[in-house]
């Protein structure tokens, strides 16, 4: 499988000011703030990948961030352009973006974490948890939710645009808990954000607590995410980026408001490259997660015929050109792409966060290969 996604990321930089350089030619400004001292080790490799940004991707999105970890530690870490282009405020390492389906990931280490306690069991009907969630006529398990294997649908019409307030996670189940499965749980891969909605009534039933709570205490309080929260609609987010569509004319406009509470687990984080980098960096090797519990995460499903899906619980996964075991994510939000991906054998994990819709992350996989040597 090739690295998919948009799984590259870089940033880079030793100045700690405010740089404008020419990319392309010289045919545009290249706006950006290294956040981070580059190791020697890694300023050529830094440079190459600044230049690359330069040219393929800061001129194309109003505002990223990019940062790299190699076996732990933080060798780059880059805003380029705004944040809020009306203000010319720059993007800087605390601008937090709308990391869509990267959320994914970060909800599945609260399942492992509640897993490895023995309070969650995959493999029980998920109305042990939540006994409000309706019969389907098959049972439904949380290890299935998961993978993308449930049955459950994705979004419909202009669900995804939603700007609807939920005050529970509970609440946000009604948009589809009433409709039919696609299929019989298990005979099919079939992406499914609500899923993951149905996955975080579960967390809380488990934990028995409410699911923001737990993601906090839990997971991003003790691995040092300071600047990963719910994106709440109705609150003040001092570092929260403005977000951005293409225009009719080529340009960038406001993208439409719309509230996530509806699917805090499946793609409604905010969050900063360095945050995911130090998140992807605890799933390295054991220490936050067990070994075995790992393994699970970053172990490809299969169908109930046997099939492998490339989807373990809550990661996308494969092998690159070179052998590695890679394990990743892509997240599309209203005004955010993000692309996020560890290399498990080169110990390698790159983030990529923007504040565009559908943004062109594609060139992030040529800075991975940057920094794999």
């Amino acid at each position: 499988m090739k690295r998919a996604l948009g799984l590259g990321l870089v940033a880079a930089a030793v100045l700690a000011s405010w740089v404008d350089r020419s990319g392309a030619g010289g045919q545009t400004t290249c706006v950006s703030r290294a956040a981070a001292p580059v190791p020697p080790a890694y300023a050529a490799t830094v440079a190459r990948a600044h230049a690359l940004v330069c040219d393929k991707l800061a001129g194309r999105i109003a505002g990223l961030q990019v940062a790299v970890g190699v076996d732990g530690k933080l060798v780059w870490s880059e805003g380029f352009g705004y944040a809020d282009l009306a203000r010319k405020a720059p993007v800087t390492a605390e601008t937090q973006f709308r990391i869509g389906s990267v959320s994914k990931p970060l909800t599945a280490t609260a399942v492992a974490l509640l897993y490895e306690q023995g309070k969650l069991d995959l493999d029980t009907p998920v109305q042990r948890y939540v006994p409000s969630f309706p019969d389907k006529g098959y049972p439904i398990t949380t290890r299935q939710l998961a993978g993308h294997l449930a049955g459950i649908r994705h979004y419909r019409d202009d669900e995804f645009l939603l700007n609807r307030h939920f005050n529970t996670v509970l609440d946000g189940l009604t948009i589809f808990q009433g409709d039919s499965l696609l299929f019989p749980p298990g005979t099919k891969f079939f992406y499914s954000t609500y899923g993951w909605n149905l996955i975080s009534a579960v967390v809380q039933g488990a934990a028995g607590q409410d699911f923001l709570s737990y993601m906090g205490r839990n997971v991003f309080r003790p691995l040092g995410m300071t600047h990963t929260a719910a994106d709440r609609a109705d609150s003040l987010i001092p570092n929260r980026t403005r977000f951005y569509e293409r225009g009719a004319d080529g340009g960038f406009v406001l993208a439409p408001p719309v509230d996530n509470s509806y699917k805090w687990a499946g793609g409604g984080f905010v969050s900063t490259a360095e945050d995911l980098v130090k998140f992807g960096s605890a799933m390295l090797k054991p220490g936050f997660l067990k070994a075995e519990t790992l393994e699970l995460l970053f172990t490809s499903q299969k169908t109930t015929a046997g099939e492998p899906t490339g989807y373990g619980i809550g990661w996308f996964v494969g092998t690159d050109s070179l052998g590695h075991r890679w394990v990743f994510h892509g997240g599309g939000s209203v005004g955010g792409t993000t692309a996020f991906g560890v290399d498990r054998d080169s110990r390698i994990v790159i983030a990529i966060t923007s504040n565009l819709t559908t943004a062109p992350l594609e060139p992030g996989q040529t800075i991975q290969r940057l920094f794999d040597r």
